[in-house]
């Protein structure tokens, strides 16, 4: 069995934004003309939103998105993406090709390098052929490609799977590529849900240390949980047109993105906090073991009320950093994010966790020591 390490990361913010003000003065326009229409049919209205509700509701601030065309507009909300020939590289590829470059770049690798690519993200542009196969062609990669998902626990998920080929032995070095479009999943018109998420693409690279690289994380051990909840589910599947009569137009509503959100934060919270005590408690750790937690950020008070609960004590970005507020949950690439933004001043020998929740139920974790 061989040790492992993070020997680069990657992340790629699109550049264009929208602010909490943007998203509600479009999200309020459509609700005026559908209550005018649910007046004369005599439906319910519909509630607005505010600024001052998104921010309380979830820390966030703004959102950075990889299409703002379309997002804003009353009578589309949605992005329009332009359509690409099969011959060019996907719209999600290209998106993870950036960040995968930066990940090379930092680790100072070529894409020859790599052995194996892994696209291991909360939502896939096909089935087939991979995404991660193209993104491996895209640089170059050899040895083999797949794609996994397993809601915003993706990336922990992968980081899971990469970790222990390249302990086995079975791998010499694994690319896990998060590229996250979330917001062309994203029900725009849905009150719940439409302020929630953002874009952005992360990559890293999982390698057996031959030795100690200051400034870089051994991977100590890895972890995953699920449990089954229908509490965060989309049925925007293949087989949501056979169900119709008409099948020349598959139906959106209500088969996007959809949450309860007061049954979420409650479940994930509880299952969240132990998770983290029952993984460290592993490793003859506790929370005030850890210099540094990089959680998944999809709500800043459930990741208060989690390490609330594991060190009875409210703690600060300094310990437990949040890139939401300006971000939005940008689905599995969150906690990578975190990582790479919050990591340079961490001196060797500390302890860092990585842990993401999402969609399934489901956790992933991983126990970093700094070199």
């Amino acid at each position: 069995m061989h040790r492992v390490m993070i020997s680069g990361i990657g992340v790629l913010i699109p550049e264009a934004s929208i602010t909490n003000e943007d998203l509600v003065e479009s999200f309020n326009a459509h609700v005026r003309a559908e209550n005018a229409r649910r007046a004369s049919t005599g439906e319910p209205p519909l509630g607005e939103s505010s600024a001052d509700f998104i921010e309380h509701a979830s820390g966030v601030k703004t959102r950075h998105v990889h299409t703002l065309e379309g997002i804003l507009d009353p009578e589309r909300m949605s992005p329009r993406i332009a359509a690409r020939a099969d011959d060019d590289l996907s719209v999600m590829a290209e998106f993870g090709v950036g960040s995968a470059r930066r990940a090379l770049e930092d680790a100072d690798l070529s894409g020859a390098d790599i052995d194996m690519v892994i696209c291991a993200a909360s939502h896939h542009q096909r089935p087939y052929p991979a995404i991660a196969i193209e993104i491996q062609n895209a640089i170059g990669a050899g040895g083999a490609a797949f794609d996994m998902t397993l809601g915003c626990s993706s990336a922990a998920a992968g980081l899971h799977v990469a970790a222990n080929l390249v302990r086995s032995g079975a791998q010499r070095r694994v690319l896990v590529v998060t590229p996250e479009i979330i917001t062309g999943h994203l029900d725009f018109r849905d009150r719940q849900t439409h302020f929630i998420f953002g874009d952005a693409s992360t990559a890293i690279i999982v390698e057996r240390m031959t030795e100690p690289r200051p400034g870089r994380f051994e991977i100590i051990d890895t972890r995953g949980w699920t449990q089954f909840s229908n509490n965060i589910r989309t049925n925007f599947g293949f087989l949501l047109r056979d169900e119709l009569d008409d099948t020349s137009a598959v139906p959106t509503k209500g088969n996007l993105i959809r949450q309860v959100g007061n049954k979420v934060f409650k479940d994930v919270t509880v299952a969240g906090h132990r998770f983290i005590v029952d993984f460290l408690g592993e490793h003859g750790l506790t929370p005030d073991d850890i210099r540094r937690f990089w959680l998944h950020q999809a709500n800043a008070r459930m990741n208060a009320m989690i390490l609330k609960l594991a060190f009875g004590q409210e703690v600060g970005h300094d310990r437990a950093p949040i890139v939401l507020d300006r971000l939005g949950n940008t689905a599995a690439a969150g906690a990578v994010i975190a990582l790479k933004e919050n990591h340079e001043d961490m001196e060797a020998g500390d302890w860092g966790l990585l842990c993401a929740f999402g969609a399934g139920y489901s956790i992933g974790g991983a126990l970093l020591r700094m070199m």
